[in-house]
């Protein structure tokens, strides 16, 4: 097979995972068209760093061909798709072309098991030495980790690659059971721990050789089975803590050709994806607890967001005075982020908070009104039901393409 053809097999298989992508662009493609472009192609991904940057990522994977057979997989065993392998050597070359042509920032790597989970984890970390012993590159490496690996082998790749990743697959060990009876939950937490044991022994010791520095990720299928919201934030929050983990990324299921009844034909609500990313900023960045979030069993509202579904089912703590309330407060306040609840108490260190203050900062006014009290504002709406400034404040829902 001709390396553009295997480019083109290995590309396609890797935009199923979304640990370094966004889904929410509208599906446009110039193709047969006038115009140049497309928002739904593959092979090159973009990532950002911690201080905003975007970068473009060459995203393939090792291989297609897999041992294992998971339901909700494209590669799996007993899937029909086309196949193709890539050498380490291939892999190198194709990322180091992209990097001279400036098409590219670094490496997102992916695999397939073939003959063993530790043969598998060879060849991946062998790429990764290839490009930063031999060709000396500099840029950004994602390696993707299998959870059955050899401890030895995980950390030899924290010590090539920037982020690691070992994917979760699904919120809970009966649903891995059912859909993906090879992986086992307490290999894929094994895995985790061996990570997170590298990037606290580095951090510890200044001269110890650098490990992971980017950290480590997951994903998460979401509609694959009949898992709620709830116990996928909660599963969230065990990993956040257990393994300190940079991010959870949450993949909308997408239903495949010849898919297995074991499960849906139909692909969940993109806005169910949305909703969770916006859960989880919540709780990484703003102090939310998954069970403040969702009281009981259930999943997020798709018509209005986290926050402020919050915010109206606890009315007894608004309207918040910005004159006196705390940070922590400020920035539950639906319209009102982190960074404007941060001004707003720098600001009123000199002066009263008035409404117009709001204006200035560029906080949601329409959603922030009924929930804030200024120098010269109190809402009218204060009083009013929560049923209906929901459904004064509600988004409209649209089930978006995904791909």
């Amino acid at each position: 097979m001709q390396l553009i053809d295997k480019l083109s097999v290995l590309a396609d298989a890797a935009k199923y995972d979304v640990s370094c992508a966004s889904s929410g662009a509208p599906k446009r493609s110039s193709k047969g068209k006038s115009g140049l472009g497309a928002t739904d192609g593959m092979g090159i991904c973009h990532s950002f760093t911690p201080d905003g940057r975007c970068v473009a990522l060459l995203k393939i994977l090792l291989t297609n061909f897999c041992l294992y057979d998971c339901q909700y997989c494209v590669n799996r065993r007993s899937s029909d798709v086309p196949r193709a392998r890539f050498t380490p050597e291939e892999v190198v070359s194709l990322t180091l072309d992209f990097y001279r042509r400036n098409c590219i920032s670094g490496l997102f790597l992916s695999s397939g098991i073939i003959r063993s989970a530790d043969y598998t984890m060879e060849q991946l970390v062998r790429v990764a030495r290839l490009l930063r012993e031999e060709h000396e590159f500099r840029g950004y490496i994602h390696l993707k980790t299998i959870p059955d690996a050899d401890p030895l082998l995980i950390a030899e790749a924290g010590r090539y690659a920037d982020r690691l990743s070992v994917n979760i697959e699904l919120p809970t060990e009966t649903s891995l059971i059912r859909l993906a009876p090879e992986k086992q939950v307490v290999t894929i937490k094994h895995a985790m721990h061996t990570i997170h044991q590298g990037e606290t022994e580095a951090s510890a010791e200044k001269r110890a050789p650098r490990f992971a520095p980017a950290g480590q990720s997951t994903q998460m299928i979401v509609g694959a089975d009949s898992t709620d919201d709830s116990t996928i934030l909660q599963t969230a929050q065990s990993l956040y803590g257990s393994y300190r983990l940079r991010r959870v990324y949450y993949s909308a299921f997408s239903p495949i050709p010849h898919s297995p009844n074991t499960v849906p034909f139909a692909a969940p609500p993109l806005m169910r994806e949305h909703r969770l990313y916006q859960a989880d900023f919540l709780m990484r960045g703003y102090g939310f607890n998954a069970s403040e979030l969702l009281s009981g069993p259930g999943n997020l509202a798709l018509d209005i967001d986290p926050k402020l579904a919050w915010a109206l089912a606890h009315r007894d703590q608004f309207p918040v005075d910005l004159n006196r309330a705390e940070p922590m407060m400020i920035a539950r306040i639906p319209g009102i982020g982190m960074l404007s609840a941060k001004r707003l108490v720098d600001l009123r260190r000199h002066k009263r908070i008035r409404f117009e203050d709001l204006t200035r900062l560029r906080c949601s006014l329409e959603k922030a009104k009924p929930f804030v009290i200024t120098q010269d504002y109190r809402p009218s709406l204060a009083g009013h039901e929560s049923a209906m400034l929901r459904q004064h404040l509600r988004d409209t829902p649209a089930q978006l393409a995904l791909w």
